[in-house]
């Protein structure tokens, strides 16, 4: 599983002010925790950045660069801040992301075979949001069809199918998993991503990490191979480097069906069995699905 840190963002309390005063020390000390945690890749997001992110993509490159080697994920919704950033970027980039919105297409694809980046196709159509895994599917088709009119290969495209929050339609979360499953056949070659934490928006946070390593374990055992994750929880970590495997057994019992004798469980295990039947449905999300 390739693992992309999630952990430095425009959004964050401590790294956003950081990032717009152009203090460095807080943004390296992060890239070199997640350095530390064993993470791939690490993804520079400054959000839409419309007035400084064309000054602030290519500081903020130069800044991580200076502590870390691993290879940057650029995440900007704004072109110019993508191109600035890639033209500092010591090795192959990867561009996240490129949706089917005629404006994004146009402006970020001539970039990623410019500058020969990977990218992150995002399943966003011209009406938005996917409703169902069919639409995932026919979006597939239509954003590769394009990469590779513009001579990018499968093997550079990165698809992420957009995960939802649990608290919201559950058969979105479901869509997700159902994808998953058919990917390889619809689009040979791409690779898969998922945004992970989104899962888990708006639900307490100290519940949130079973959400996020739960439905890693889930979306893996149809196929996926990369996540965007929180580099620091170690135990999502450990599970995404096969040091868990009596927790991935226990939630693909789950997922089978099969059935479990709840008191034979740890706290810690049952934890999981819960949120797996959340995940899947068949338990329904409240806040307090730990504990019921």
């Amino acid at each position: 599983m390739i693992l992309v840190g999630e952990n430095i963002n425009i959004m964050s309390q401590t790294l956003g002010p950081a990032m717009k005063e152009r203090q460095a020390t807080l943004i390296q000390k992060m890239a070199q925790e997640e350095d530390k945690a064993g993470i791939d890749y690490l993804d520079l997001n400054i959000g839409p950045a419309r007035k400084s992110g064309a000054e602030l993509m290519p500081w903020l490159v130069q800044t991580v660069q200076e502590v870390s080697t691993k290879p940057l994920s650029l995440d900007t919704t704004n072109p110019d801040a993508t191109e600035a950033g890639l033209k500092m970027c010591q090795s192959r980039a990867l561009i996240n992301s490129v949706s089917l919105q005629p404006e994004r297409l146009e402006k970020i694809l001539p970039l990623v075979t410019r500058y020969h980046s990977e990218v992150i196709g995002l399943l966003w159509g011209v009406e938005g949001m996917p409703r169902d895994v069919n639409e995932r599917c026919m979006l597939t088709v239509d954003l590769v069809y394009k990469f590779n009119e513009m001579g990018v290969p499968n093997e550079d495209i990165w698809i992420d199918p957009i995960a939802t929050p649990v608290s919201g339609e559950i058969s979105q979360v479901k869509a997700c998993l159902e994808f998953f499953q058919m990917l390889p056949q619809i689009a040979p070659g791409c690779k898969s991503i998922v945004g992970l934490s989104n899962v888990s928006n708006g639900t307490p946070a100290h519940l949130r990490p079973y959400l996020n390593r739960t439905y890693l374990v889930m979306l893996e055992r149809y196929g996926l191979y990369s996540a965007i994750a929180d580099a620091l929880d170690p135990k999502l970590v450990q599970i995404a480097r096969g040091q868990k495997p009596e927790i991935v057994s226990l939630i693909h019992k789950v997922m089978d069906g099969e059935a479990i004798d709840m008191a034979s469980l740890g706290a810690e295990e049952a934890k999981y069995v819960k949120t797996v039947r959340v995940l899947t449905g068949e338990a329904l999300y409240s806040h307090a699905w730990l504990e019921a």
